[in-house]
């Protein structure tokens, strides 16, 4: 099957790092869709946030309107059902004696990938676009660049198809990812994704800061302030 190498799937969750994501593929490609996932997240507050952004953003450029094109959500509710993490439970955010974060969700991003590839192959594109970051990962394995690079290469080798996976924000530090958007969309890309998006591991959307929605203290709302806060010093 030959897939269109102008069309893209962004994987768009309904926070900073997809939005701007999102921005960066509809500068880029004629047709971009979207796709996000329900897999039990205590967060789901970010599913609620996803129409009225996608709504937003198809207002900053009239390009942007034209290019953007439909939604998908589809249910993973099976990854909630065999991950125990404080993403998908009511429980405190610590270290594991691993090293790594519990609010890691293990193969996540790897089902992510492999489902949107699997539509993507479907609607006729080759490009999928994540929000993947090696810089500002909180230690997450599968948000490596060497970790998506070898699924890019089983997902072409599995599907027969010149697949691409593209990660813009690989490189970026959070100050950066502010200062890409601020270059993609200008302020008017800035407010939307201080007011409409969704970070915070907690689902706590009651108070507005300066830098977005959260309860400012978990782990995600720690990074997307202090971001905020150097993306401003320096503007």
């Amino acid at each position: 099957m030959t897939l269109s190498t102008d069309a893209a799937l962004v994987l768009f969750s309904g926070g900073q790092d997809s939005t701007t994501c999102l921005a960066w593929a509809l500068q880029r490609y004629a047709r971009v869709e979207t796709l996000g996932f329900d897999y039990g997240q205590r967060h789901a507050i970010e599913l609620t946030v996803r129409p009225n952004i996608l709504q937003a953003i198809r207002t900053l450029d009239p390009s942007w309107a034209t290019r953007l094109r439909e939604d998908h959500v589809l249910d993973l509710s099976v990854l909630g059902e065999v991950s125990e993490t404080a993403l998908t439970r009511d429980s405190e955010i610590t270290m594991q004696a691993d090293g790594l974060p519990n609010t890691f969700v293990p193969g996540r991003n790897l089902l992510f990938l492999t489902l949107a590839a699997a539509l993507a192959y479907r609607r006729g594109i080759s490009v999928l676009v994540g929000g993947m970051c090696e810089t500002d990962y909180s230690g997450y394995p599968d948000c490596r660049d060497e970790t998506l690079r070898t699924l890019q290469s089983a997902l072409r080798l599995g599907m027969n198809t010149q697949l691409t996976i593209e990660t813009p924000l690989m490189w970026l530090d959070k100050p950066a990812t502010w200062q890409l958007a601020d270059q993609l969309g200008g302020q008017s890309l800035i407010d939307l994704i201080r007011t409409e998006t969704h970070t915070c591991y907690l689902g706590e959307r009651d108070q507005l800061h300066e830098w977005g929605y959260g309860c400012g203290h978990c782990p995600a709302c720690e990074l997307r302030a202090k971001g905020y806060q150097t993306y401003r010093a320096s503007a």
